[in-house]
């Protein structure tokens, strides 16, 4: 959960941020998506604390998978995620505010290469 105010707030944020990380990469990799990536971004960028990368091989599947992370992620503290793109474009992305997870086609995946933008960050989780 995340909670304002009280000293340990930026510690309780990025607890749960990392937390919801997690889930997004289990309910992916439950789902069958590939070279599932989740990326520590804390102290690289304000934009978020986690990017999860994920490959979806078809659009089928990308529907499947992000109507999955919507149903398990998207309740409090993280309720409500801004959702663009679609399983046509081949790239869509959930923004937790904190979080953030992507699911590209593997060809989006290749033309974009985030895990390569952001070489800098740690990789915490990473599945082949």
């Amino acid at each position: 959960m995340l909670v304002i105010g009280g000293t340990d707030t930026y510690r309780e944020v990025c607890i749960n941020a990392a937390t919801l990380a997690r889930r997004a990469v289990a309910v992916a990799e439950d789902k069958q998506a590939n070279e599932i990536m989740m990326l520590d971004l804390r102290g690289l960028t304000t934009i978020a604390d986690y990017f999860v990368l994920c490959t979806v091989p078809s659009e089928r599947q990308m529907r499947s998978v992000l109507k999955a992370l919507d149903e398990e992620l998207a309740q409090p503290p993280a309720a409500n995620p801004r959702i663009e793109g679609s399983p046509e474009t081949g790239w869509i992305i959930m923004d937790f505010g904190e979080v953030v997870v992507h699911l590209f086609s593997p060809d989006q995946r290749e033309f974009y290469r985030l895990d390569r933008l952001w070489k800098q960050a740690q990789p915490v989780v990473v599945v082949q």
